[in-house]
């Protein structure tokens, strides 16, 4: 597996060596590709798009199912440069508007716990974070079922320093850097298993069962919770900006802080919805009739 990885990786990483004008020429023919020819998950994202804005015409979801495949291919070849950017491009390439938010929780030494969505290019995130502060950043996440993949795209991420930590060892991974400011990251709109969550909230106009780890730890280990909202403002170009959303987690009731953040991020798809990962399948569970 080591091998392919490193074969994987040195593919990428020629890839990436094109200049942005030439991966967005890829990224345009990316979207005919996926959008006409294959049909990538079209069944699945517009069905997504149509339960989720009932009240929007057919031309409307046609519009927003279109720029969603646009965004679709730009987030690939963008990920696909993450292999060989420069910090100092990188940091061009997504403006963090409001570091102090963050830095003054780390820099009086308090850990925090950063949630984000399969929002906007949140891939690039990584980097900007990994290069904001010397504090480590601890990314949460969902392992690939095809591992040289994976492992190719996770030498990637931490390319600037980020710890990348499967989700099952989440915990013991944060209580590893208990004793040091360190910022822990997930994503928010994970789709858990029937098994971990009973939680079940309308999200979009539809019953969505809710991942509760992040609000399972916070209130473990009472670390604040920061929002971090990746906007597009043009192609190739982003923001970040953070919101504290939870200083204190011991204060709040069950399943409050779920429905927080999970409020927070279906009012950022409903402004911008074409920038939301459309063909991630997050209705898969049902609650009992």
């Amino acid at each position: 597996m080591e091998i392919q990885s490193r074969i994987l990786s040195f593919f990428i990483y020629l890839c990436s060596l094109l200049p942005f004008w030439a991966l967005y020429l890829l990224s345009d023919i990316l979207y005919y590709v996926l959008y006409y020819i294959v049909g990538y998950r079209r069944e699945v994202v517009f069905k997504n798009l149509k339960k989720s804005f009932p009240e929007k015409s057919s031309d409307d979801l046609k519009r927003i199912e279109k720029l969603f495949y646009r965004s679709l291919g730009d987030m690939i070849v963008e990920n696909i440069k993450m292999a060989s950017i420069s910090a100092k491009e990188s940091k061009k390439r997504l403006t963090i508007l409001n570091e102090r938010v963050l830095l003054d929780y780390l820099e009086k030494g308090q850990p925090v716990i950063m949630v984000t969505g399969h929002y906007s290019n949140w891939e690039l995130g990584i980097h900007a974070l990994s290069l904001l502060s010397p504090y480590p950043s601890l990314i949460v996440y969902k392992p690939l079922s095809n591992k040289v993949f994976g492992a190719a795209y996770n030498k990637i991420r931490s390319r600037f320093g980020a710890v990348m930590v499967p989700m099952k060892q989440t915990l013991r991974k944060i209580h590893h850097y208990r004793n040091r400011a360190h910022t822990s990251v997930f994503l928010a709109d994970q789709t858990p298993m029937k098994s971990e969550s009973k939680h079940f909230i309308t999200f979009l106009n539809q019953p969505t069962l809710m991942y509760l780890g992040i609000e399972k730890i916070a209130k473990k280990l009472n670390y604040p919770i920061i929002y971090s909202h990746i906007d597009r403002v043009k192609r190739g170009y982003y923001t970040c900006e953070f919101t504290v959303l939870v200083d204190n987690p011991s204060e709040y009731s069950e399943n409050e802080i779920t429905d927080l953040h999970s409020s927070f991020l279906e009012q950022l798809i409903q402004k911008k919805p074409e920038l939301w990962l459309w063909s991630h399948k997050r209705w898969k569970h049902k609650p009992h009739a």
